[in-house]
């Protein structure tokens, strides 16, 4: 399956995490790892019932992360939740087995009734190659190996007979249990390098630009170079959903929103890259031009418009939760979100 996404609703609005664990900058506190899952899982809930069209979790095998174990969360929230779809943002595919993947979320999605989704990637990080046991080395030919690979499973409705550098070949394999229609919306997740976005458009596979700050026209390249890698490789580019991601918070006045997610926001950079986030950059966001989703609904609803029509993408996903940001903040934006946000964007967008 390529594509669950119904144009005539509009543009789809997504929530993920990454499942980080830091110390709140503001009060200097850190919750437990108990409860850092927990309401990972109760903000899913209340995405859902917010209305809001997907969720997704991701892994980062390494320091200040809780969610390793993306899939059994996403299994939690199989069962809690009634309506939205549920993605990996990202599965790391080079560090899994490709055959062990799809039967994870072959079973989420019978759990929730056909509402599971792969978004699988190479990872930004190399914590969790080391971690388990991956080659650097052969770090690009390993992912696509494995993608197609997955993308073969996802497709076949027979018994899978396959060989590859990287793993044990496949004689006669039958892979269960298969999901509720047989097959599951698979994305790529691309950093942004029009390289990534090239290959996901001649395998075939739906992309999930990545674009966290800077101009968003920058982000263009990429998509262009996607959809004419699908055109050149005999594929419908209508036929194959865009995504794109950033960091986002919104608040009740701008300067609110830019006051709220910097200690944030800096926290988690600091952490995972050792150093701070420029405050100029950060300041330059206010321009509805940027692709970082900071502001009052207003101007997230023209930052997002704006990029509707430069990438015309079917889903954006926004990260809300980086840097120990607290939870009635997360609970406060997926109300604006809800009430707000996604209405005014569904009615721009939808296909009339």
């Amino acid at each position: 399956m390529l594509n669950n996404i119904n144009p005539e609703k509009g543009m789809e609005f997504g929530l993920y995490t990454l499942g980080d664990h830091m110390t709140n900058p503001v009060t200097e506190k850190k919750i437990s790892q108990e409860q850092r899952i927990k309401e990972i899982i109760e903000l899913g809930v209340l995405a859902d019932q917010a209305g809001i069209d997907a969720f997704g979790v991701g892994e980062s095998h390494q320091t200040h992360f809780v969610s390793q174990g993306h899939t059994v969360i996403l299994g939690a929230l199989a069962q809690a939740t009634k309506h939205i779809k549920l993605q990996s943002s990202a599965t790391v595919l080079s560090v899994s087995d490709p055959v062990r993947v799809y039967e994870d979320f072959a079973t989420i999605d019978l759990i929730s009734g056909g509402r599971a989704e792969i978004v699988a990637g190479r990872g930004s990080r190399v914590g969790a190659y080391h971690l388990l046991g991956v080659d650097l080395q052969d770090y690009d030919d390993i992912f696509e190996e494995k993608l197609e690979l997955l993308k073969l499973l996802n497709e076949s409705q027979d018994p899978i007979n396959w060989s590859g550098n990287y793993r044990k070949p496949l004689e006669n394999a039958e892979i269960l249990p298969q999901p509720t229609t047989g097959s599951i919306p698979l994305w790529r997740a691309v950093g942004g390098h029009p390289g990534s976005a090239i290959k996901a458009g001649y395998m075939g596979v739906p992309m999930m630009l990545t674009t966290l700050g800077g101009p968003a026209v920058n982000f263009t390249p990429a998509v262009s170079a996607y959809k004419e890698a699908l055109s050149v490789s005999g594929y419908k580019v209508d036929d194959f959903p865009l995504g794109t991601t950033s960091l986002f918070y919104v608040g009740d006045t701008t300067q609110g929103a830019l006051k709220d997610m910097y200690p944030y926001l800096n926290q988690g950079t600091k952490l995972l890259r050792g150093s701070d986030y420029p405050k100029q950059q950060f300041a330059n966001a206010v321009d509805y031009r940027d692709a970082l989703m900071v502001g009052d609904k207003n101007q997230i609803i023209e930052k997002l418009l704006y990029q509707y029509e430069l990438f015309s993408m079917q889903r954006f996903s926004a990260q809300i939760d980086l840097g120990g940001m607290p939870f009635d903040k997360l609970m406060k934006n997926v109300e604006i979100i809800g009430q707000d946000i996604l209405p005014a964007i569904k009615k721009h967008t939808k296909r009339k």
